[in-house]
């Protein structure tokens, strides 16, 4: 989760869906896309649990409300499973777009820290 969320970052958006209009959240293809390079590209099916599962498992430990969010692992493609030599990493001004079938897409562009 560390690489989701920080103090001041948590990007999440546009908008949000209900359930009716995504359908099988178990179908849905994913990309994410840095510098118009796909970096990324998965299908939630390829998920280790279904989001039933998920969204059980955190039930028996704490106590969901209306417009809690929860969010998953990570698609392979990840920075730090590159060789050495390949692991790139973001820097300030490199523009990474996520995108979710039936759910839209959402854009950043990355600043530094001050």
């Amino acid at each position: 989760m560390l690489g989701k969320i920080c103090d001041h970052f948590s990007p999440l958006g546009p908008y949000l869906v209900t359930a009716d209009e995504v359908g099988n959240p178990n179908q849905l293809e994913i990309k994410c896309i840095v510098n118009g390079e796909v970096r990324q590209h998965s299908n939630t099916s390829d998920m280790i649990f279904k989001c039933d599962e998920i969204v059980s498992y955190i039930s028996q430990h704490l106590t969901l409300e209306p417009g809690d969010i929860i969010l998953t692992g990570t698609p392979e493609g990840v920075v730090l499973g590159n060789p050495p030599e390949e692991q790139i990493y973001l820097q300030p001004n490199d523009v990474v777009t996520i995108e979710i079938e039936k759910l839209g897409s959402l854009t950043n562009c990355m600043v530094e820290e001050k």
